[in-house]
């Protein structure tokens, strides 16, 4: 079988986790992928959808289309996935303000293909009422990748870490007062940033660590505690909450905010705390600084919560919807 993959990022975390991450494994399956950045100019995108005749199916990874490149994928197509891990119909910089040309997009995208794989629950009660066959796929990991032989410094120090772009750093920067208070009460605490971008705080030492794929997983490691703010709006109810998977697939107890899937992954006071308010974090976070085994406990519970995540359960699942519509 032969699949076109059309993603407009293939650098990004979501294209990584929700198609990179399963290409050898489709191939093995004898679904052989060919992978194309969707063009920016007119007749790059009429020469990449007239290609797509030569293939079993199109698997577009959340690009909205306009109304002509709609058109021509409709026509030139055998069959088409539409595959989606966040709320593309809201803009994140306004969620609270409708998109209308956004909406109408991601419709038309819904309705012309033959199959819609969202990342959750909330993503795919946005596109069933344009398409009657829309499945739920998590966005998954390789949990043995976390498995690394080290051991958290022996400096004394205590070690919160979020991960994520600089994108979503304000989510990050939400919970700032409870940082600087939580730095007020315990000196040895330290804030890991894996980002490419990062801020200081005044009363907390902060580890700026760029982010890179082979580092990741070790940095996530050698920290305690993770952290997962975000704002409750139409947008991020959307996120599939892979940093909380990174977290728990390296034994971390998190603290999450409790939107969307988050509230999900993670029991409330088993393998992690929800926090809503400045108070609440503080509160959760300090448990957890000042009680180790507690950390220990959450952090095991968590990992012991995803397995159900781990990429080599979900390929099958993947393999199955691919050929549900292109075998």
């Amino acid at each position: 079988m032969k699949l076109l993959v059309i993603t407009n990022n293939p650098d990004r975390a979501s294209f990584r986790q929700r198609i990179e991450i399963y290409l050898d494994c489709l191939r093995a399956e004898g679904i052989n992928c060919t992978v194309c950045l969707y063009p920016t100019d007119p007749v790059g995108r009429l020469k990449l959808l007239q290609s797509s005749r030569d293939f079993d199916a199109v698997f577009l990874h959340k690009k909205r289309l306009n109304p002509l490149d709609a058109l021509l994928l409709h026509r030139y197509a055998r069959k088409v996935i539409y595959d989606f891990d966040d709320a593309v119909m809201y803009d994140d910089n306004r969620p609270d303000k409708p998109s209308r040309k956004r909406r109408r997009d991601f419709q038309r995208t819904v309705k012309l293909a033959d199959l819609v794989i969202a990342g959750n629950k909330y993503l795919a009660e946005l596109a069933k009422p344009f398409n009657n066959n829309v499945e739920i796929l998590p966005t998954g990991l390789n949990i043995g990748e976390y498995d690394l032989k080290i051991s958290r410094p022996v400096d004394g120090k205590i070690r919160l870490v979020w991960i994520g772009s600089q994108a979503t750093l304000p989510y990050l920067r939400q919970i700032r007062p409870a940082l600087e208070d939580i730095g007020k009460r315990f000196s040895n605490t330290i804030l890991r940033i894996i980002c490419d971008g990062f801020f200081d705080l005044q009363n907390m030492e902060v580890e700026q660590r760029v982010w890179s794929q082979q580092t990741q997983a070790r940095d996530l490691v050698e920290c305690d505690i993770g952290l997962a703010p975000l704002p409750d709006n139409p947008f991020t109810r959307g996120k599939c909450g892979f940093k909380v998977l990174q977290y728990a697939a390296a034994h971390l107890p998190v603290v999450v905010s409790p939107v969307g899937v988050n509230a999900e992954l993670i029991s409330n006071g088993s393998t992690g705390f929800l926090a809503v308010s400045s108070r609440d974090w503080g509160d959760c976070v300090c448990r957890l600084i000042q009680n180790q085994t507690l950390r220990q406990q959450m952090g095991n519970a968590a990992r012991q919560s995803i397995h159900s995540y781990d990429c080599k359960y979900l390929t099958k699942r993947l393999v199955e919807l691919i050929c549900s519509i292109a075998s």
